[in-house]
C-alpha cells in the first residue's frame, strides 16, 4: 500500500511530465494558426487592390517593449533560482508593465493607421490593412492571455508557491510569455519585409 506522501510525490511527478508537453501542443496549434494567416496574407498580395504602406511607428516601440519584457522575465527566473525572491518579483511586475505598454502601443499603432486613412473594415479599408490589423489584433488577444498568466505568476510569487527547486508554474508562464514575444517578433519582421 502506498502512503500519502509517496502518492503526492507521484502525482506531482505526473503533473510535471504532462504540463510542458500540453503547453507545447497548444503553442504548436497557435503557430499553425498564425502560419495560416500569414500565408493568406502572402497569397492576397497578388490582388490588384493591394496597397503597400509603412508600419506605424508604435509597432516599432511595441517591439522594443516586448523584447524588454522577455529579458526582464528571463532575469526574474534566474534570480528566483538563486532564491532572490524580492528582485525576482520586482522583475515579474516590470515584465507585466512592459506587456501592458506593448498592448497600449498596439492600440496607438491602430490609431496611427486610421489617421493616415487605413482602416480595418468599411469603404476606406484595404485588403492589406485588414490583414495587418486583423493578424496584429489576434496576437494582442494571445498577449492578453499572457498578461493573465503573468498575473497568476505574480499572485503565486506572493504566496511563496515557487522555490528554487520547484519552479514549474513559473517556467510554464515564462515559456508561454517568451513564445508570445517571439511570435510578435516574427510578425513584425514578416510585415516589415513582406509588403
Amino acid at each position: 500500500m502506498i502512503d500519502e506522501k509517496t502518492l503526492q510525490k507521484e502525482l506531482t511527478t505526473a503533473k510535471r511530465k504532462s504540463a510542458k508537453p500540453m503547453l507545447w501542443v497548444s503553442m504548436i496549434s497557435m503557430v499553425m494558426f498564425f502560419a495560416g494567416l500569414t500565408s493568406a496574407y502572402v497569397i492576397s498580395m497578388k490582388r490588384e487592390d493591394w496597397v503597400s504602406f509603412d508600419l506605424p511607428q508604435a509597432f516599432y516601440i511595441s517591439t522594443f517593449l516586448i523584447i524588454g519584457s522577455s529579458i526582464t522575465l528571463f532575469l526574474s527566473q534566474k534570480f528566483l533560482k538563486k532564491d532572490k525572491r524580492q528582485l525576482s518579483l520586482l522583475l515579474v511586475v516590470v515584465t507585466l508593465l512592459l506587456g501592458i505598454g506593448f498592448v497600449w502601443q498596439q492600440y496607438v499603432g491602430f490609431n496611427q493607421l486610421k489617421s493616415v486613412g487605413l482602416f480595418f473594415t468599411g469603404p476606406e479599408s484595404t485588403v492589406s490593412t485588414s490583414f495587418i490589423i486583423g493578424i496584429t489584433f489576434m496576437h494582442v488577444l494571445h498577449l492578453f492571455a499572457g498578461l493573465i498568466v503573468l498575473l497568476v505568476v505574480i499572485y503565486n510569487h506572493f504566496k511563496y508557491k515557487y522555490k528554487s527547486d520547484d519552479l514549474l508554474g513559473f517556467e510554464l508562464g515564462a515559456i508561454f510569455w517568451h513564445f508570445v514575444d517571439i511570435l510578435w517578433i516574427y510578425l513584425f519582421f514578416f510585415f516589415y519585409f513582406i509588403r
